[in-house]
């Protein structure tokens, strides 16, 4: 970890040891993940590290490229949020978060992209967002909002008017519902994967975001708001 992101030490105030505690193991999974996960078990041609025999090539239009090119896309305004609130407030505890959401989603968002060339397929698809899911969503994308969850070009510019607190609050507001629609699009696949590896992954995503959540929630409470999106 880098100096401007360190977690705090023993010496930090008392509110911000459990945040300390509790965020660490979000990006040591995506670690763990990754090793786990290796690109040869994606790979289709031949056989498995394990000498068993390798599924079939995705199709472009199945679910495992769909999830890989949203979950992708969904994941790099993540990161992109989270840069902006880690120059907007000197707040250990929201920097932290912000540093494991940075790391953990980078690392996702690259294997899913890796796979996607394993595999052949192109990293864009002219199909609607989630239309993999086949669950009818009537999403508009708006304003850069591509998917559930996902923060307007407006909010965008919004968090990065703001500073202190007030960033800090806006940030976990946006991560909140972010989260929200990435716990639902990850479940979504893990209900209709035939690939085992992306599957796990897809898994490891509803726990760790999960997780996320409930800590968001009470840094939230803590800095006396709530969560939800303000419409201005």
């Amino acid at each position: 970890m880098t100096a401007d992101a360190a977690t705090p030490g023993d010496d930090a105030p008392e509110a911000a040891r459990p945040a300390r505690r509790r965020l660490w193991w979000p990006a040591a999974l995506a670690a763990a993940v990754a090793l786990a996960l290796g690109v040869p078990a994606l790979v289709t041609s031949g056989t498995s590290a394990s000498g068993s025999s390798s599924i079939a090539v995705p199709a472009d239009d199945s679910p495992e490229a769909g999830f890989a090119r949203d979950m992708a896309t969904h994941h790099q305004q993540a990161v992109d949020l989270s840069f902006i609130v880690r120059d907007r407030t000197g707040d250990e505890p929201t920097r932290t978060l912000a540093f494991d959401i940075i790391n953990t989603q980078a690392n996702q968002r690259g294997m899913m992209m890796g796979w996607l060339d394993q595999w052949g397929l192109s990293q864009n698809s002219p199909a609607k967002p989630m239309a993999w899911m086949k669950m009818g969503h009537d999403y508009q994308a708006h304003d850069g909002s591509l998917m559930p969850g996902m923060a307007t070009n407006a909010q965008l510019a919004k968090l990065r008017s703001l500073s202190g607190r007030d960033a800090e609050v806006f940030y976990l507001q946006l991560m909140i519902e972010h989260h929200k629609g990435g716990v639902e699009m990850a479940q979504g696949y893990v209900d209709l994967a035939k690939n085992d590896s992306e599957k796990r992954l897809a898994q490891s995503m509803v726990v760790a975001q999960t997780s996320e959540l409930e800590l968001m929630t009470d840094m939230l409470k803590e800095r006396g708001a709530a969560p939800g999106v303000p419409d201005s």
